[in-house]
């Protein structure tokens, strides 16, 4: 192994009790001494990171309030990229200074086993050989770490669960975030017509850019939700939408059971709009959960559809090959290109992870360790 100087790693000693609280009192910069190789495995590969994505998920899991909670102190950072410094004697196909990817599934905080406390916001991080993936295509360190969480997520409930098909129309909520403008990629690269909504005149022009084919801001006063029904129907011939792909919950879901045709597909993809469904501090159970009247999906004959992408894989792992394999041959062929439109070095972590807390961010949010 090359000789590294001692890095730095940010550490979530404990959880908060809320995302802003877990950042700002519980989460902190320290000194990462490079590993010793005696102490690693055969099969275990060292990557010097060079860009770290800053997450939804890696936000509220400072406070636990996501449904899978690391045990502090750990290092967040769910997906990153750099490239190879050292890997054991076991592993193929991989080559010192090697460009590379870390897949969030086998190695970080929403991992698994013994390489969960590997995040990405680190100098550098030891993860087994089946986590590293060669950068596909002409994907830059920042594109690459905004890859296979956003676009799986996309990709499993635009096509698994969503069943979408070329000529339909979904209606994209939360269209500026990084799952939602990955859906808006993945929706016209599948051939349907993308109506995207959001709260910023500023970002719904960006998303108008990255391919959606009409915007729609259901920004109202204060924290209001604007009416959009009349809007969607509009562009719909007064059909509605095929598939509705709901990242935001709350008030967006209401109105968007308004806007659909009968028989549509309603794919509830998170909630950002409502983060404290769930105690803080990892408590379990959710007294804020997001409701829909039962009566409208009854009366329009809705296929009300979860998506969570990391426990349906769980659940049946076989969900996952095709999945990460589309993904990665898309990437390579220059088909989707992740957006990223802000960049911090590491010891602006708290900027950067409060940047994305209050929807400052296109796309993809970036630390540069």
């Amino acid at each position: 192994m090359r000789s590294l100087p001692i890095g730095r790693r940010v550490v979530v000693s404990e959880l908060g009790e809320t995302p802003e609280d877990g950042i700002e009192h519980h989460t902190a910069l320290e000194d990462q001494p490079p590993p010793d190789p005696a102490t690693l495995s055969p099969r275990d590969v060292l990557v010097v990171i060079k860009s770290a994505s800053v997450g939804w998920v890696d936000l509220l899991m400072t406070s636990g309030q996501y449904q899978h909670v690391p045990e502090p102190p750990y290092t967040p950072g769910l997906e990153y990229a750099g490239v190879v410094a050292w890997a054991g004697a076991e592993v193929t196909g991989l080559a010192v200074d090697q460009p590379v990817l870390v897949d969030g599934f086998r190695a970080g905080p929403r991992s698994l086993g013994a390489y969960q406390k590997q995040g990405g916001f680190a100098s550098f991080a030891v993860v087994p050989a089946e986590a590293v993936l060669p950068i596909p295509g002409a994907l830059t360190f920042d594109q690459a770490c905004n890859l296979l969480g956003n676009y799986e997520t996309a990709y499993h409930a635009l096509v698994t669960r969503g069943r979408l098909r070329e000529g339909e129309t979904v209606l994209i909520h939360g269209a500026s975030g990084s799952t939602g403008l990955a859906a808006v990629h993945l929706a016209k690269l599948l051939g349907a017509k993308v109506i995207a909504t959001g709260r910023s005149a500023a970002k719904l022009a960006v998303v108008k850019e990255q391919g959606a084919d009409h915007v729609v801001s259901c920004k109202g006063e204060g924290e209001a939700v604007r009416p959009f029904r009349e809007e969607v129907k509009a562009l719909t011939g007064g059909a509605g939408v095929d598939v509705v792909y709901d990242g935001v919950g709350g008030d967006v879901s209401l109105e968007s059971l308004r806007c659909v045709k009968f028989g549509a597909r309603f794919l509830i993809v998170g909630w950002a709009s409502t983060p404290y469904v769930a105690r803080g501090k990892g408590q379990r159970g959710a007294p804020n959960a997001n409701v829909l009247p039962t009566n409208l999906i009854m009366m329009k004959g809705l296929d009300v559809l979860g998506c969570p992408a990391v426990i349906s894989t769980v659940h049946d792992p076989s969900l996952r090959p095709p999945r990460l394999r589309q993904i990665l041959q898309w990437a390579s062929e220059g088909k989707v290109s992740p957006h990223v439109s802000h960049v911090f070095p590491l010891e602006r972590f708290r900027e950067a992870m409060l940047a994305k807390w209050r929807g400052e961010v296109i796309g993809g949010c970036v630390l540069h360790p």
